[in-house]
């Protein structure tokens, strides 16, 4: 079954791809099923520059305990970094 959830947002940064790095222009997080992953669901990112063509993307795919560890990490690198004053 479809979940349809996915949620979209415009980022700033950069990924890697096959022809080296790119500008990141948005990022896409949804939970439906896995292409790769050995889950039959997964929490999938994709972050890609549609303006460079389809080659411009970086996708994962994580099972839901990976994810909610990436987003522990997430969460307090984001708040270290903000403390840290640089």
């Amino acid at each position: 079954m479809c979940t349809n959830i996915a949620s979209t947002t415009a980022v700033s940064g950069s990924g890697k791809g096959v022809n080296g790095w790119f500008p990141l222009t948005q990022a896409t997080v949804g939970y439906d099923h896995a292409s790769h992953c050995e889950e039959e669901h997964a929490l999938l990112l994709d972050f890609v520059n549609y303006d460079l063509g389809t080659g411009a993307r970086v996708a994962v795919e994580l099972d839901l305990p990976s994810a909610r560890s990436l987003l522990v990490s997430l969460t307090t690198a984001i708040e270290l970094a903000e403390a840290s004053g640089v």
